[in-house]
């Protein structure tokens, strides 16, 4: 069993042992709130002067007025009417009380923790099949195999509770999870249609495979290079911009800024800020969590400051890119964003997963992200340098998606139409510390 759930089962048993004594104590006291007492041998007191009597009254008491026997056909000798057993804190001395073999109490707790299901979801010609416990997470470690009816069987190959099954033809499935030592599997098959085309809308279940960097290698997995810091020139403007009519100035912001007084940066004059939201892996893929982005949220939001959203992709077709869109939205939840929602599509590096993705590809991967994000009613963007737009996008096909620029100069040199500008890198803000990326918005 679970040492977590062991333990909840043993506190939920002491309660209801707590309960017990407390229902025997209060049969054992009278109207006026004192403990009864059998005749005193002591004192010639009679019963009735310390409580009602038992026998003569002609009322039934706790028992029926009978004294509880003591197995050789004789009362306990001081035991209280009503009491059960000498010692209320017998059961810690019975070393079989907390053995789930023999106490069917936490045996059933055990069966419990020990109950597999299946989460099955589709979003283009695939399955990805999720095997969680009772608490709806995924459980990791163990070689899991699951049958597709008239296709054949699946294995966990890398032990994490997902198996991920691609190129299938749409229609309907029926998934299996296959019995596994020390778990109880579902008795029935999993029915499920395969999708025939994405329909970018969110994945329900898309928080089971959310995690945060103590789950992963950050390290190696969050590698973004700013591809405009390579583009800069002397005329990069640092401090910050003036702004008139529509144009807002603003900041971006994730973890690489620590911790953040927002109060101090609501003072210094900031109208805005993009917040990132996490980031997919360079290597293994994963979807993470930045790790302040809560704190960043809050904190915007208590000092009033609107807040856009962004996340770094590395989607390498438009499944994956659903995938994140549907990341975001899930970590969004509980919070209210005004700004666009921004798919950030720098490279990782040259060893990213998505780096090597041609133009056409990795413009799909922009417009699923931003179509998922739209359909939720959210208004969406792409983030990306000069370089990257001339070279690595399709920036005709994304012109109804608000269009983020980075380009480091007094005035960008790049031709087509954009509604926010990224300046700076290297700005400077109260109540942050280090260099601050700086924006301004046209909307």
């Amino acid at each position: 069993m679970d040492s977590r759930l062991r333990k909840w089962t043993i506190l939920g048993s002491l309660v209801m042992i707590l309960l017990v004594s407390a229902l025997v104590m209060w049969n054992n006291m009278d109207r006026g709130g004192r403990p009864q007492r059998g005749p005193s041998q002591d004192s010639g007191e009679q019963a009735s002067q310390e409580g009602p009597p038992l026998a003569d009254s002609g009322e039934k008491g706790d028992l029926d007025g009978a004294a509880p026997d003591d197995g050789e056909g004789g009362s306990r000798e001081g035991a209280s009417p009503g009491q059960i057993g000498s010692s209320l804190s017998a059961f810690l001395e019975d070393e079989t009380f907390f053995d789930p073999e023999i106490n069917p109490i936490l045996e059933a707790a055990r069966d419990q923790s020990n109950r597999l299901s299946l989460m099955v979801t589709s979003v283009e010609k695939d399955l990805r099949i999720q095997i969680v416990d009772n608490e709806g997470k995924p459980v990791t470690g163990e070689s899991f195999y699951v049958s597709l009816k008239d296709m054949g069987e699946y294995k966990d190959l890398d032990r994490d509770g997902i198996i991920y099954i691609g190129d299938l033809d749409s229609g309907e499935y029926y998934v299996e999870l296959l019995p596994i030592a020390g778990y109880k599997v579902p008795a029935n098959e999993t029915r499920v249609h395969v999708k025939d085309k994405v329909e970018y809308v969110a994945i329900d279940d898309i928080s089971l495979l959310i995690k945060t960097e103590e789950e992963i290698d950050a390290e190696a997995e969050d590698t973004a290079v700013a591809e405009a810091a390579a583009d800069a020139d002397r005329s990069e403007i640092k401090s910050f911009q003036a702004t008139s009519g529509n144009s807002h100035l603003g900041i971006d912001v994730s973890k690489w800024n620590k911790e953040i007084d927002w109060d101090r940066v609501k003072g210094a004059g900031i109208e805005f800020a993009i917040i990132r939201a996490g980031y997919r892996g360079s290597v293994t893929g994963s979807l993470v969590e930045d790790p302040f982005f809560e704190a960043n949220m809050k904190g915007a939001a208590s000092s009033g400051i609107p807040t856009g959203i962004y996340f770094f992709t590395q989607a390498v077709n438009e499944v994956e890119a659903v995938e994140e869109a549907s990341a975001v939205l899930e970590l969004i939840r509980s919070y209210n964003v005004s700004y666009p929602i921004f798919i950030d599509t720098e490279g990782a590096g040259g060893n990213g997963r998505a780096d090597g993705l041609d133009p056409e590809t990795r413009t799909l991967v922009c417009e699923a992200f931003c179509r998922t994000i739209e359909n939720a009613g959210y208004n969406a963007g792409v983030y990306a340098s000069r370089n990257w737009y001339n070279n690595n996008l399709h920036t005709d096909r994304l012109e109804d998606y608000c269009i983020w620029l980075a380009e480091y100069r007094s005035a960008p040199l790049y031709q087509g139409h954009y509604q926010m500008w990224q300046y700076t890198s290297k700005g400077a803000v109260d109540g942050i510390e280090g260099n601050v990326d700086m924006n301004i918005s046209y909307f």
